[in-house]
């Protein structure tokens, strides 16, 4: 394929694509940082969680 075929079809489709606005934005936003947030500390706690039970049988 043409690679100047392909960044002219790209930018078409991006102009048909619906962007979010200001709010809808902040809000997707602070939806995906405390998720990731929660995901974190979940796992560092199972993390810890792991490695007590390991050291109490293993040393």
């Amino acid at each position: 394929m043409n690679p100047v075929k392909f960044l002219k079809d790209v930018a078409r489709e991006m102009r048909k694509v619906s962007w979010p606005k200001g709010k809808e934005l902040v809000t997707y936003t602070i939806t995906v940082i405390t998720t990731v947030a929660f995901v974190a500390i979940f796992f560092g706690i199972v993390d810890i969680g792991i490695t007590q039970f390991l050291e109490a049988f293993f040393e």
